[in-house]
């Protein structure tokens, strides 16, 4: 059973999000700031973290920086900013995955399983091979669904979880155009409604973060009006 530490000073969300974790197994630990989160991590650590932005006495940027210090573990922010710069600087400090607030119980979960799925694979644990999770090679690029890595001619690149599921289901047909609706089914849920503009947006960032490793990345095509699809080079 994973330890799931959930930190937040909304009592709400601490309440409703530890019970619908504890339903699907997770063992649960929830702290009202980062200082609290802290003080017990230095005692024992769990398997994962969850994270709110903006907290009392210590933030999720600084308990996310004192905690990669020594540690690993997955991190997921919980944030309803929606300035790209905290995400962007929280990603460079080392988040794995930011869920923005309002968000559905099933889209964190999602999240938290996919996390925990890359820990055991990278930790050496067999983890059974599905369809979901079978390594992806397209032209250039190759992407390792349990260990949630990708790689561009040869080059690791670093994708939020987001990203990663809008290029596997990209990847998975090329030539074949994803409608906007499709990728949002793909990486969110029917219980949070997003604007084409998110969309967008993630795939914005995706290109960017290709383009840090190959100046010339055009596989992900914009058929304007329509959705993208994957062009295999």
């Amino acid at each position: 059973m994973s330890k799931i530490a959930l930190v937040d000073d909304d009592r709400n969300i601490l309440t409703s999000v530890s019970m619908t974790l504890e339903a699907e197994g997770f063992e649960v630990d929830t702290y009202n700031d980062g200082q609290q989160a802290f003080d017990a991590f230095s005692k024992k650590l769990p398997d994962m973290a969850v994270l709110d932005v903006k907290m009392p006495r210590m933030d999720g940027m600084d308990l996310l920086q004192r905690l990669r210090q020594k540690t690993s573990m997955p991190v997921i922010f919980l944030t309803s900013k929606d300035d790209e710069i905290d995400e962007v600087l929280g990603l460079r400090m080392g988040a794995d995955d930011y869920v923005k607030k309002p968000f559905s119980q099933r889209l964190l979960v999602e999240r938290i399983r996919a996390l925990l799925r890359r820990q055991e694979a990278n930790s050496g644990e067999l983890v059974a091979e599905t369809e979901e999770n079978k390594v992806i090679e397209r032209g250039q690029l190759r992407m390792d669904p349990l260990r949630h890595a990708v790689s561009w001619k040869g080059q690791d690149v670093s994708l939020t979880v987001t990203e990663f599921l809008l290029l596997q289901a990209l990847a998975q047909r090329p030539g074949f155009v994803k409608s906007r609706d499709q990728l949002m089914d793909v990486a969110y849920d029917d219980q949070v409604y997003v604007d084409d503009r998110t969309i967008d947006s993630h795939i914005k960032r995706l290109r960017k973060k290709m383009r840090m490793v190959d100046p010339e990345f055009s596989a992900i095509e914009t058929l304007y009006g329509i959705g993208y699809r994957y062009n295999e080079e």
